[in-house]
């Protein structure tokens, strides 16, 4: 039995970058590495910013709303007593 080929993933993470930055999503910038990638590849559009970076991140990583995933503010347990806001991905989130 042949063993299963791995599937060839790569995730850019930039902050305080727009979505029309890249060229491939529309910017008047030159990028042609990442356009050729996001071309010949799957483009997120339907990924939400939350403001804040923790927040975003958590909602990439996991799938969730942000505050589903325990990051409902920052990285750090923002006193409220609530797991949505206790500061860290929640044991029973899948990443």
């Amino acid at each position: 039995m042949a063993a299963k080929k791995r599937p060839n993933v790569i995730l850019i993470m930039a902050d305080d970058a727009g979505f029309s930055d890249i060229g491939c999503f529309g910017s008047e910038i030159e990028t042609p590495h990442l356009d050729k990638l996001g071309m010949n590849g799957i483009r997120f559009t339907q990924m939400y910013n939350c403001a804040r970076c923790c927040p975003s991140r958590a909602a990439l990583m996991t799938g969730l709303y942000p505050h589903q995933a325990g990051i409902g503010h920052m990285v750090h347990d923002s006193g409220v007593g609530s797991k949505a806001y206790q500061g860290y991905l929640r044991d029973d989130v899948a990443t």
